[in-house]
């Protein structure tokens, strides 16, 4: 019977890039023959097939070294993040890797895509996803809509400003869950926004 294969996103994690380190990638060559290729995505992720019958005690392997493991399909990506160039503390690197905590992996209609920047400039492309997080000062504010492919691509639109920490990890989570509850099969966030409808969005999340 032939062994059937599964797909994982692996990446090392939100930190100062997206790096990794010699032990991590000389596990991830140990799953893979001469001839496979490793998928580099726009969101900071490595595609590997892994065999499915050994799934959990490679995630088991992978994070042992420090690797972040999430589904590949229908779910909030990993939170794609700036190079956080002016620090942790001051571009809010703990707030980025506790939202990616919250959301990464929830299942939802369509792939959704969140970005975090710790700066006006915006270099995690925050504008351009479904969801995008820019930390001004000591608050942050909160994008909806955006997409970055296609004739019809768009900017997201201003969702909540000034937030708090709290209120904004409780806001991202009520969009997903808002989505995941009343998006169709295979709609794209950026379109659930428009049928949804802002306004609306913002009564139920807000």
């Amino acid at each position: 019977m032939e062994e059937k294969n599964v797909k994982l996103a692996i990446n090392g994690g939100i930190g100062f890039g997206a790096k990794l380190t010699p032990k991590q990638l000389m596990l991830i060559a140990s799953y893979m023959d001469e001839n496979d290729e490793l998928e580099l995505t726009t969101f900071q992720q490595l595609y590997i097939d892994i065999p499915e019958e050994k799934m959990d005690e490679i995630v088991a392997e992978f994070e042992r070294v420090g690797l972040s493991v999430y589904p590949v399909g229908n779910f909030v990506k990993s939170l794609r993040t700036c190079n956080f160039c002016k620090g942790a503390e001051e571009e809010g690197m703990p707030v980025a890797i506790e939202l990616n905590k919250r959301i990464a992996g929830k299942p939802v209609p369509f792939t959704l895509r969140p970005a975090y920047t710790g700066c006006p400039v915006a270099c995690g492309e925050p504008l351009v996803n479904d969801i995008g997080v820019i930390k001004m000062k000591e608050h942050y504010d909160l994008y909806v809509g955006g997409k970055a492919k296609g004739k019809d691509a768009i900017t997201g639109v201003i969702f909540a400003e000034k937030l708090e920490e709290q209120k904004l990890y409780e806001i991202v989570e009520k969009l997903i869950n808002i989505y995941a509850e009343n998006g169709k099969k295979r709609e794209p966030f950026t379109k659930f926004v428009h049928r949804f409808g802002l306004d609306n969005l913002k009564e139920h999340a807000m």
